[in-house]
Parts: C-alpha cells; sequence; structure tokens
C-alpha cells in the first residue's frame, strides 16, 4: 500500500519536524518519486545490489530445526549479503539518490552498527563523506562494528545523552541534518521517521519478500503460511511482509521482550506502547503517563529502539500482522540452536525470530504448515556479547 498525501498510513506517520526540514523532505521526495521513473537509476541500483551487494540472497530450508520444529522453516538469508546483514538494500538505493540530488556529505544513525557501517560502505564506494552517530553504549557493545567504519574513512561520533542508544543518536542526526540540510543526505536507517523516508526504506527493503515470493513458488508451488521477522524500527520486516500484503499469508513481528513485558526493561513499543510521536512520525512508541519517551532495552543493539515504523503501526491496528515479543533469555537460545544444529551464527536481533518460529509458532500449528523467517543479520557483531553470557 501507499502512504496518502500526507505521507500516513492510516492515523500512523506524517511529517513532524522543524519548518527547517519541511522543504527538504519536499524535495526528497520530489527526487525519490523522479528517480522511481527514472530507468536510468533502477537499473543502476540494481546492478549494485546483484554484484556489488549480493542479491539475490538463498531461501534456504534448514532441515535441522524444521525436524526440531516439526514445520518446514525456511531462512531467508540476508546474512549473506556484503556487510553481513540487510542495511545494505537501502543504504545502496539512499546513497544513489543523494549522488543524484547533487549531496557530498552523508550522515546516519546506527545502534548495532549495521546500518552505520552499510552506510559508510555505500558512501565510500560514491566517494563522500560520511558521520555516523552512535550512542556511547552502542559503541562499547558493537567495537567491531566501530572499527569497520572507521576503516572505510567514516567519522564516528559518540552519543552520550540519554540511554546513549539508538534514540538519542538518532535525534542528534536529526539535529545535525537541520543544521546542515543543503549540503547532507541523512540516510535513515529503518522504517523511521518522517515522510517519506517510512516509505522509501520500506520500498527498497521490498527486495526481500519480492524474492522470496519467486523462491517459495518455485520450491513449494505455493506461499508459505506464516512469516516471521524481527522487529525494532521494523525495515527488515517490512520489507519481507510488504509483496505479501494482499495475500492469506499471516504475518508475525516479533519485538524486543528484553527481561520480560512485565518489567520495564524491553523494547515491546507495538505490544506495550501507545500511540505518540517520536523522531518525526506518528506511531506506537514506549511513554510514561506524561507522554515521556521511555528507554527501550535489549539484548541486541538493532531492537533496542523505543517506537518502530508507522506501517507497522497501521498492520498492528488493522490486524493484518500479529507482532509478539521473545525475552533476551529466549533470544539467546535461539542463536544458539541455529548455529549448534544449522551451522549459521545469526545477528542477535533475528535470533528473536529464530526462537519464536521454532519454539513458540510451530509447536501450535499444523506439521504440514511453511514458515518463512528473515534472518536479517550475521553474528560476527555479537560474538563479544554471546561470550559473555554463555
Amino acid at each position: 500500500m501507499l502512504p496518502d498525501k500526507y505521507g500516513r498510513f492510516g492515523v500512523f506517520g506524517g511529517k513532524f519536524v522543524p519548518e527547517t526540514l519541511m522543504m527538504a523532505l519536499e524535495g526528497l521526495e520530489k527526487a525519490y518519486k523522479l528517480a522511481q521513473k527514472d530507468a536510468k537509476f533502477k537499473k543502476e541500483l540494481n546492478n549494485l545490489l546483484e554484484v556489488y551487494a549480493g542479491r539475490p540472497t538463498p531461501l534456504y530450508l534448514a532441515k535441522n530445526i524444521s525436524k526440531k520444529a516439526g514445520s518446514k522453516i525456511y531462512l531467508k538469508r540476508e546474512d549473506l549479503l556484503h556487510t553481513g546483514a540487510h542495511k545494505i538494500n537501502n543504504t545502496l538505493g539512499q546513497v544513489l539518490l543523494a549522488v543524484k540530488m547533487k549531496k557530498k556529505r552523508i550522515i546516519a544513525e546506527t545502534g548495532a552498527g549495521q546500518h552505520g557501517l552499510a552506510t559508510a560502505t555505500s558512501a565510500a564506494l560514491f566517494g563522500l563523506s560520511c558521520d555516523v552517530y552512535m550512542g556511547e553504549e552502542d559503541i562499547h557493545r558493537q567495537a567491531l562494528n566501530v572499527f569497520k567504519m572507521k576503516l572505510l574513512g567514516a567519522k564516528v561520533i559518540p552519543v552520550y545523552s540519554g540511554s546513549k542508544t539508538l534514540k538519542d543518536a538518532t535525534s542528534e542526526a536529526i539535529r545535525d541534518w537541520v543544521t546542515n540540510v543543503r549540503t547532507t543526505y541523512y540516510v535513515i536507517g529503518s522504517a523511521i521517521g518522517p515522510h517519506p523516508y517510512p516509505m522509501m526504506v520500506r520500498d527498497f527493503q521490498s527486495v526481500i519478500g519480492k524474492e522470496t515470493k519467486r523462491q517459495i513458488l518455485k520450491y513449494e508451488k505455493r506461499f508459505p503460511d506464516y512469516m516471521v521477522a524481527c522487529v525494532g524500527g521494523g525495515s527488515n520486516a517490512i520489507g519481507f511482509f510488504h509483496p505479501f500484503f494482499k495475500t492469506n499469508v499471516k504475518l508475525i513481528g516479533v519485538e524486543a521482550g528484553g527481561f520480560g513485558l512485565n518489567t520495564e526493561k524491553h523494547g515491546a513499543s507495538l505490544c506495550k506502547g501507545a500511540i505518540g510521536i517520536l523522531h518525526g512520525t506518528k506511531s506506537y512508541l514506549l511513554q510514561d503517563k506524561f507522554g515521556q519517551v521511555k528507554i527501550a532495552h535489549s539484548i541486541s543493539a538493532g531492537l533496542d529502539y523505543p517506537g518502530t515504523g508507522p506501517e507497522h503501526s497501521y498492520y498492528k491496528e488493522t490486524l493484518r500482522a500479529k507482532y509478539t515479543a521473545v525475552t533476551d533469555k529466549e533470544a539467546l537460545e535461539g542463536f544458539k540452536m541455529l548455529t549448534e544444529m544449522e551451522g549459521i551464527i545469526p545477528a542477535l536481533e533475528s535470533s528473536h525470530a529464530i526462537y519464536y518460529a521454532v519454539k513458540k509458532l510451530a509447536p501450535k500449528i499444523n506439521k504440514n504448515k511453511i514458515i518463512a523467517v528473515c534472518l536479517s543479520g550475521r553474528g560476527d557483531k555479537d560474538i563479544d556479547i554471546v561470550k559473555n553470557l554463555i
């Protein structure tokens, strides 16, 4: 589906930004609409996705965990992409758009470091300067990705305010953009932010779901019964889900349950949040009774965000998708299970989806059902975290 002329999915989305950014957003929307109709732009992006990023990614039947679960479980292997996650799909698209708009400087926010790494990679490819805002807490948790970004020529700017994680990195990146809007392109990493960003990110990430459609029809001659993906800001999930929006496939988003939904330490804005405005968009978010944004928690830095994308909020409101949560402890079990049984080391973000599909969903459904899981990234970046917990 497309947002309305105000950039809203139902009541969600929109543009809640300072006046200084309104013209920039309008210019971005105009440039994006032109790019969508530009055969040369699409050809160049598709070529980069194939020969640089490594698309199409395989749809892999995980036979060992399928046997354990009792249902066929397919993994969409975004972990095999260049830079190790789905983020490169979006950054190549946006940085190519920045080049078309004649911007000389790229900025980004990052939590787990995968978006920062993918942005730094894309900026290096096109010879653009790149600054990445990252919370101090995440810099410590994701030291390997920080080093990689610096190797690529990007400047990693620590953020010391608030929770020192993704929310605060996003706030600082927006402040930078307000100040330097004429020369700077802000590459948002998830399907969040003011319109047209949620739509753009969704479109660039929809390659995941489009490929899955073709591949599952080839292997099974039908669509999966269930599709499962982790959800923080929600870019891998919305890219996975969107091409199946008008089908009967059941869509399930798995949020960060942290220490449990009965505690304050989780990142489950769709399960436990309320409607509000954060980073220029209206969506579900974690907030207190005064409307102040709460600090989110997750073992995975990429799900450590107190809001989510407006399109996911719309899916929740219209019951098109179900949203649930998996705890830190369960995600760690999902990580170990896939590693030991399939020889695939997943990102902790993806481990939430793996655990839910195998341990919670499969036991409740008929054994002839097919489950497709988006394996959004690989676990290299999380080895130090896991090493200290097992």
